[in-house]
């Protein structure tokens, strides 16, 4: 729920707050908990208190009122209103740096799907998400936080409005592999491909163990549509899950969530 008014937005759900809590206290502006919640969300009460910040006992039914929706599990987070930064030459330098996998949405339009993607990529370990930012594509709202189920402190959003070209430019420094239901390549490829790939990058970053890895961006499409011809051809590779072809295709959060577990276990 976005309060136009104040230009906040209600983060709702015990997992969701307490990733804010934990991870990025500060944007907290306001909170609302049920009693019961008290003892959990002490502290932080006393940290609005230090900042003079307001915190309130409610019961079920305002909670509600405050972040319109039921699902709210008896604690609600006012914070600002998220203003995602535009993507930078930085950024992709940084990436490529520390070989960061991350993903770009291409107008994924349900904002529950949008919360599905960024819990597996938090859970994965994919450090950014970009997005494209057009009206059809689904906002940073309160249900997405809820469904990231906290994921949303762990991943860094970025925006951009000329997909094309980002992957033109992140292409010379980064591995971009675009979904498509009719790609040549399968995911069980993605080892050869990633190894191919890196012979035409420079080495980038290490991972936990110390072995040199690139920094990979996954390029999603909408269910209905997919991506659109000039983004598949900017793309480095183009890679499907096989499945019986009874159903066209995986839901986008469920087939980005196989993709980004693929990725991890490389």
């Amino acid at each position: 729920m976005h309060n136009k008014l104040t230009k906040e937005l209600a983060v709702c759900g015990f997992n969701a707050v307490s990733a804010l809590v934990e991870v990025h206290p500060e944007t907290i502006n306001r909170l609302f908990l049920r009693e019961d919640r008290l003892p959990v969300f002490t502290k932080v009460c006393k940290h609005l208190a230090q900042r003079k910040r307001p915190y309130k006992l409610c019961d079920n039914e305002e909670l509600e009122r405050i972040c319109k929706s039921k699902h709210h599990q008896g604690v609600v987070a006012m914070i600002e209103e998220p203003k995602i930064p535009a993507v930078t030459q930085e950024d992709l330098a940084c990436w490529a740096r520390e070989g960061k996998t991350g993903l770009l949405l291409h107008e994924v339009g349900n904002d529950h799907n949008l919360g599905a993607i960024v819990r597996s990529a938090a859970f994965f370990d994919a450090h950014f998400i970009v997005l494209s930012g057009v009206p059809s594509e689904a906002p940073v709202s309160t249900s997405a936080y809820r469904i990231a189920e906290g994921g949303m402190e762990h991943v860094v959003f970025r925006l951009v409005h000329d997909i094309p070209g980002f992957l033109k430019a992140a292409s010379r420094v980064l591995i971009t592999i675009g979904t498509d239901i009719r790609a040549r390549q399968r995911i069980q490829d993605l080892d050869t491909i990633i190894q191919d790939r890196m012979r035409t990058l420079k080495p980038s970053g290490q991972n936990p163990q110390g072995v040199l890895r690139p920094s990979i961006v996954l390029v999603v499409g909408n269910e209905e549509t997919g991506l659109p011809q000039e983004v598949k051809d900017h793309c480095s590779v183009l890679v499907r899950i096989p499945g019986t072809g009874v159903l066209e295709s995986l839901n986008v959060a469920q087939a980005t969530t196989l993709f980004l577990h693929a990725l991890y276990e490389w």
